[in-house]
């Protein structure tokens, strides 16, 4: 469906929503005048003697009656509401109640006529409340639109949450103004697009990406909002610490939770900044681009070269401010294997993380390991080991490059399935808890822990996230999730990319601090 279709959709919706409402305060206005009438009636016959039942029966009948001139149906109760109708005429006593009765009727039907007319035509009753009333339920029914987590099931319908796909459910493409050949790498370029602030919004991740080589259609300008001004300055300041007890109750609170994320900045990269010819070729999807003061450059005979220096990478800070602790980096392409390999020699990275599948409906990751041997930009890779463990498998390299020997090892983890999250924390945080003893056997001096999976940005900032969060809850006692996403979108825009992540890391960490010996201790 095409963003016209959508919109012709959505006002279709909306459109019969509006009826719908209408139809309800419709019915609402009949049985005031219902009861109104009723009530009135059964005053009437109480004060001509009769008792509260029947005078109820009575006053029933006397509504039959008049309802039978404007619906086509017999009486329900029997002609003889016709009799008792005449003598109600009749009556000169207590005449003054049956004329009230009418004359409030006859009011209400005037108001809910006016009412209606002014609802229809301007979107607003004769109440400026209901102005109020409706903003406050449209706020709230945007928040109730965000998907809930729960600690166990996570919904099917939605995109892939950890993940952004290759090819989006609803690709942007603009067919005829770009004719080029894609084979032509001198005249490839990414087009400016705004992006500083996409405020956690999936759905406007998914409408703006593309595969590589598309072209974007949007003219987005360069001027900042002032969100987007102030957006590194809220990244700065964001903290929220949380005592164990805090972050169980909070793990729980999804309205909270989900208010937190979208208050959160994502920083994502304004593409014109790196508008480069060419430069299409190196990046998984054209719109998550390394943050540039952060970003990983590759050695290079020659520096004046921008190709030959660029990864779609970023430098990421981990616990205790320990700097360039992680590389959080793209699923390599087929064009960015060799790139990929260069950073990992480059960065003298002992552990790679791989939070993804190869295929998820369509690419995510290119194959970048031999099975056995391979040579990239003069690097020999040799894997010797290969052990499969439930949730992950394990691959031992050696890495050899002028006459340098070193051991690298692989985690793959698999079970994120695609479409989904996980139903289960455990698997993630025996993998953090691996990583992390295989951190501490590497020699010293080693580098970064490179993690990726496929766009280097969702399913990767949860790992990183929490293996820093873990650090602190054991050595601090209380964890911040908010600042540790808040540090982590300064170096790298988007990471942890969907509330449903942020749930989730939670969660995770919910579930960690009731593992620590000194829980059961106390």
């Amino acid at each position: 469906m095409d963003l016209r279709g959508a919109k012709a959709h959505r006002d279709r919706r909306c459109s019969c929503t509006s009826v719908y409402a209408l139809l309800i305060e419709i019915h609402c206005w009949a049985a005031l005048f219902a009861v109104s009438q009723v009530t009135g009636y059964l005053v009437f016959f109480v004060l001509e003697g009769n008792g509260p039942f029947s005078s109820i029966y009575k006053a029933l009948q006397v509504i039959d009656f008049y309802l039978g001139f404007i619906l086509p149906f017999h009486p329900i109760f029997g002609m003889d509401s016709m009799v008792l109708v005449s003598e109600v005429v009749n009556t000169q006593q207590h005449n003054w109640i049956i004329q009230g009765t009418s004359a409030v009727g006859v009011a209400i039907c005037v108001i809910m006529v006016i009412h209606m007319v002014c609802k229809w035509r301007y979107g607003t009753g004769l109440w400026s409340s209901s102005t109020v009333s409706r903003d406050i339920g449209d706020r709230r029914q945007s928040v109730s639109r965000q998907p809930s987590f729960t600690l166990s099931e996570w919904t099917d319908a939605q995109e892939d949450l950890l993940d952004l796909d290759l090819s989006p459910q609803t690709p942007v493409f603009e067919f005829g103004t770009d004719t080029r050949m894609e084979g032509d790498a001198a005249t490839l370029t990414v087009t400016p697009v705004g992006l500083q602030e996409r405020r956690g919004s999936n759905v406007s991740l998914t409408l703006d990406m593309c595969t590589p080589g598309c072209t974007e259609p949007y003219g987005y300008g360069a001027q900042l909002s002032p969100r987007d001004q102030t957006a590194k300055e809220y990244l700065r300041q964001g903290t929220h610490s949380l005592t164990p007890a805090m972050l169980h109750t909070r793990a729980m609170d999804d309205e909270n939770l989900q208010a937190e994320f979208y208050e959160t900045p994502m920083n994502f990269v304004d593409p014109k900044e790196y508008n480069y010819p060419g430069l299409v070729r190196k990046n998984r999807y054209k719109t998550i681009l390394p943050n540039t003061h952060s970003r990983v450059k590759l050695n290079s005979l020659d520096e004046e070269d921008f190709l030959t220096t660029y990864i779609n990478a970023n430098y990421l800070n981990g616990y205790g401010g320990e700097e360039r602790a992680y590389i959080a980096t793209q699923g390599p392409t087929v064009n960015t294997v060799g790139d990929f390999w260069r950073m990992v020699w480059q960065e003298r990275t002992p552990i790679i993380v791989m939070i993804t599948n190869l295929e998820e409906k369509n690419e995510k990751c290119a194959e970048y390991w031999p099975e056995d041997t391979v040579s990239h930009e003069g690097i020999e890779i040799t894997v010797l080991t290969v052990t499969q463990e439930d949730d992950y498998s394990l691959r031992v390299f050696t890495l050899k490059c002028d006459g340098e020997e070193r051991s690298l090892r692989q985690y793959w983890y698999t079970s994120w399935p695609d479409q989904k999250t996980p139903d289960k924390a455990p698997p993630l945080l025996e993998l953090v808890q691996e990583v992390e003893r295989a951190r501490e056997e590497a020699p010293p001096s080693s580098g970064p822990i490179i993690v990726h999976c496929s766009a280097g940005i969702g399913r990767t900032g949860c790992f990183i996230a929490t293996s820093i969060l873990c650090k602190q809850l054991r050595t601090e006692g209380v964890v911040d999730i908010l600042r540790t996403t808040c540090q982590l979108r300064l170096d790298r825009g988007g990471m942890i990319q969907t509330c449903e992540q942020y749930q989730f890391v939670h969660h995770v960490l919910s579930l960690y601090e009731k593992q620590l010996p000194h829980t059961a201790e106390e």
